[in-house]
């Protein structure tokens, strides 16, 4: 009868192993089924606005991390080439809330899943053409973006405007770097060792926002 007992008790504690193991088993197999599903990489686009270059500079250095497409934006009438005649030009938009027409469109915006969104600071502001840009293309339920170069006096109320744009989207944390200073006739400054400088922030950035490992 003890025997028997022993044999009973040893039969219960394979039994019951083996049933835990396969249930372990089984979570692990679940895990891996679910991010399998998950794992298929974000489309990105990343549109950006660029008078002196150093935006787009940027909009590189992420795309090449990130991959995507990249696209400029363009007006239907570009701005004048004449700094302090863009300059009046832009604040007389900004005080009127005109949106200038975009010459740049997109029809497959909805394929997108995360959008970054670049621009220069002007007039510590964003600039009219990408407020035409996020008021034209809505942006519901996708993760949007920015990224801001300036001429050192920072992002202004730029960040904020883009949320105020995209109430609808998942907004990240944004990235800024000082650029040219048109005013005084530096135009593209990330270039060289200042390039190689905002490539390590850039990819820190990426990082940091979870787009890259």
């Amino acid at each position: 009868m003890k025997k028997l007992m022993r044999y009973w008790m040893l039969f219960s504690i394979v039994l019951f192993t083996g049933v835990s193991c396969s249930a372990e088993q089984s979570g692990k197999e679940k895990l891996q089924t679910e991010k399998g599903e998950n794992s298929g990489n974000p489309k990105i686009l990343i549109v950006y606005l660029s008078r002196t270059r150093n935006t787009k500079a940027v909009a590189e250095l992420i795309h090449q991390k990130t991959g995507g497409d990249q696209v400029s934006l363009e007006l239907v009438t570009p701005y004048p080439e004449h700094y302090q005649t863009t300059v009046n030009q832009v604040a007389d938009e900004n005080a009127r809330g005109y949106l200038p027409p975009l010459k740049t469109t997109f029809e497959n915006i909805a394929d997108y899943d995360v959008i970054f969104v670049g621009f220069p600071t002007w007039g510590m502001q964003l600039p009219p053409p990408m407020k035409s840009f996020l008021n034209t293309y809505k942006l519901q339920g996708k993760t949007v973006i920015p990224f801001n170069t300036n001429g050192g006096y920072g992002i202004g109320s730029t960040f904020e405007t883009v949320k105020q744009l995209c109430p609808d989207s998942k907004v990240l944390e944004g990235f800024s770097t000082r650029g040219g200073v048109e005013k005084d006739g530096i135009l593209l400054a990330i270039e060289g060792d200042k390039e190689k400088q905002v490539q390590v922030e850039v990819d820190n950035w990426l990082r940091k926002i979870g787009l890259t490992e």
